[in-house]
C-alpha cells in the first residue's frame, strides 16, 4: 500500500507512523519485503555503487564546507625515529606501522541524507523542532544513527541513455515525463518501497571535481513528486551531488526538491551513486543493499551500497 502525503502549502510532514517516528518512508521496509527481494537476488554479479574518496574530490567547499583530507599519523620510518609505542629500534625496524586520519564534510562521496538535513521554518520531518531537538552535538531526532541497513528492490532509471546521450546537459531539469518515458523504454514499473536511482551521466566527470560540480543536471519538483506519490519510492538517489539542479524552481526556497523529499515526505536521498556499471550492463532491477555509518545526530553519513541483479 502506497503512503502519500499531500500539502496545500510547503510545511513539514507529520508521519502516518506516529508522532515519535524518525524513519519516514523507511518504515515501508519490513522483514517480509527484505526477505522477498533477497530471495530473488542472483549473486553471480555484484555491483559496487560507491565512489572513491581522495584529496581533490568533488565537494561543497565553495560554500564553506571542508574538503576531504587524509594525512599520515604513523609511517614505517617515522615510528623508527619516534618510537611511539616504546618498543625500541629493533621492533620498529621489524614491524612496519602505517596509520592515517581523515576529515571531511558529511555530504561527500556516496552518502545518504538524513531527514534532518533540510527542514522548513525551524522544523524537520514529523514536526521535530530545532529549538527543542538540536543540540551542540547534532540532532536528537532523525540523526544518521537512526538509519537502518537498507535492503530493498532497487530500480535504475537511466535518463541519459533513454535520451541517447552520455550525459544530460548542464543544468538540465529532469521532468516527470522524462522518468516515465525512460521507465517505458526499460520496461520497468516502480513499486512501493523501491530505492529509485536516477542516472544523469554526470559520474563520468567525477575525477574532474570542478567540472563535476559545475551546473549539474538534476530532478524537478514534479519529478520528485512522481517518484514518491505515483511510484511509491522509499528512497531516491542519483549520480550527482545535489540531486536537484539550480536555479531553483521556487522563488522562496533554494532547495525545493530537498525540502519536499526530506521534510515533507520523509524520503531519504542518496547522492553520488556510481551507476555507470549498472547502466553499461543494462541492469535496471536489483537488490539494493546499503548501510551508512551511524553518526549520532548527523545530517548525513557515508555509505557503500551494492546492487545484485534480480532473477526474473
Amino acid at each position: 500500500m502506497s503512503v502519500t502525503l499531500a500539502f496545500a502549502a510547503p510545511v513539514v510532514g507529520k508521519s502516518p507512523w506516529g508522532p515519535n517516528d524518525e524513519l519516514g518512508r523507511l518504515n515501508l521496509m519490513t522483514a517480509s519485503t527484505k526477505a522477498q527481494v533477497l530471495s530473488r537476488a542472483d549473486g553471480a554479479r555484484v555491483y559496487d555503487l560507491s565512489v572513491e574518496y581522495f584529496v581533490g574530490m568533488p565537494s561543497w567547499h565553495g560554500i564553506g564546507d571542508p574538503r576531504y583530507q587524509i594525512w599520515m599519523t604513523h609511517t614505517p620510518h617515522g615510528t623508527v625515529v619516534d618510537d611511539p609505542m616504546g618498543v625500541g629500534h629493533t621492533q620498529n625496524k621489524h614491524v612496519s606501522y602505517t596509520g592515517a586520519a581523515i576529515s571531511m564534510y558529511t555530504h561527500m562521496g556516496t552518502h545518504i541524507d538524513a531527514l534532518n538535513h533540510f527542514g522548513l521554518d525551524g522544523k524537520i520531518w514529523n514536526g521535530f523542532e530545532a529549538r527543542e531537538h538540536l543540540g551542540d552535538r547534532g540532532w536528537k531526532k532523525t540523526g544518521a544513527e537512526t538509519i537502518p541497513p537498507i535492503v530493498a528492490r532497487g530500480v535504475l532509471i537511466d535518463v541519459a541513455a533513454a535520451k541517447g546521450v552520455e550525459m544530460l546537459a548542464p543544468g538540465y531539469r529532469v521532468t516527470r515525463a522524462d522518468l516515465q518515458e525512460t521507465l517505458d523504454k526499460q520496461r520497468v514499473k516502480l513499486e512501493t518501497g523501491d530505492v529509485v536511482l536516477i542516472r544523469t551521466g554526470r559520474m563520468k566527470l567525477y575525477d574532474k571535481a570542478d567540472a563535476y560540480m559545475d551546473s549539474p543536471p538534476g530532478m524537478s519538483v514534479d519529478a520528485a513528486r512522481f517518484l514518491v506519490e505515483s511510484g511509491g519510492a522509499m528512497v531516491v538517489g542519483a549520480d550527482n551531488l545535489s540531486f536537484e539542479t539550480f536555479p531553483p524552481e521556487a522563488d522562496d526556497n533554494y532547495v525545493p526538491v530537498h525540502t519536499y523529499l526530506l521534510a515533507q515526505q520523509g524520503a531519504p536521498i542518496i547522492e553520488l551513486v556510481n551507476l555507470e556499471a549498472l547502466a553499461k550492463d543494462r541492469v535496471y532491477e536489483f537488490a539494493f543493499i546499503g548501510a551508512s555509518l551511524k553518526l549520532r545526530g548527523g545530517d548525513a553519513a557515508p555509505m557503500r551500497p551494492i546492487a545484485i541483479p534480480l532473477r526474473r
